[in-house]
């Protein structure tokens, strides 16, 4: 019965992509918009258990539904692309420009997390593995716990350059030149070496978060560790993901 009612809903969508395809109504669109509208939620609700408490979830999904709108408008059924994954780029997408333009991360913490990054980036690089906590303590000249301070601070702002990190093209339906598919190639290989590379821990962190779709509050649940160790081993990966990024950027160049 269930898969009758899926089928059937699959079809009756399927229609009302045939018809506003053909004549733009905004009746249709309106149901189209209704049919999808729980994307939205779904992209701004992962986004939102990263973000601090004082960013409006509301805000979130009301910048997500500009990009929901926009999909529509764009979306191409005949290309061969599920919706859901077109759909979900661009609203993630419109999420983090409104999160950009509101500049919410402190230059302070901006200036500390360019500094651990680059402490980090250096260490590994130098060393051809990933370092402890009191190697980058010494090398930043603070003690184990101001580190640990400092990267409790730094959690509110790896949401935004992750995404950028692991964001795919595959979703878009503009085919990239051959250089430009080459790099992005580089750096999923790349990506995908770094993440092989980190301490067990961080990599099962970040498998279970980008991967299959856990929220750190689940992924805590799981590894039977507070929400904000969770946190605290996310934040940790994506600095050493993002040193390994940032060189690889640079040979690009």
């Amino acid at each position: 019965m269930a898969g009758n009612d899926a089928e059937q809903k699959a079809a009756n969508t399927l229609k009302l992509w045939q018809e506003y395809c053909i004549n733009r109504n905004l009746e249709i669109r309106e149901k189209l918009i209704e049919n999808y509208l729980s994307l939205v939620k779904l992209v701004a609700g992962r986004i939102a258990v990263s973000l601090p408490q004082h960013v409006d979830k509301d805000d979130l999904i009301s910048n997500g539904f500009l990009g929901l709108m926009e999909s529509i408008e764009r979306f191409d059924p005949n290309r061969g692309v599920k919706f859901e994954t077109y759909a979900v780029v661009r609203i993630r997408g419109a999420i983090l420009d409104s999160l950009r333009a509101q500049d919410w991360v402190p230059a302070t913490i901006r200036q500390k997390a360019r500094q651990y990054e680059q402490t980090v980036a250096k260490l590994e690089h130098g060393l051809g593995r990933s370092v402890s906590d009191e190697e980058i303590a010494m090398a930043m000249k603070i003690s184990l716990s101001e580190l640990y301070t400092l990267i409790n601070h730094l959690n509110t702002s790896t949401l935004i350059p992750l995404e950028e990190f692991t964001r795919t093209e595959t979703a878009s339906q503009h085919t990239p030149n051959p250089s430009q598919h080459l790099e992005e190639e580089d750096v999923k290989a790349m990506l995908a070496k770094s993440i092989d590379k980190l301490p067990e821990k961080e990599r099962l962190v970040v498998s279970l978060y980008y991967y299959d779709g856990l929220t750190l509050k689940e992924i805590s649940l799981i590894l039977k560790l507070s929400e904000a160790r969770i946190s605290q081993l996310h934040t940790k990966a994506i600095f050493r993901l993002r040193g390994a990024l940032s060189r690889l950027k640079s040979s690009l160049v």
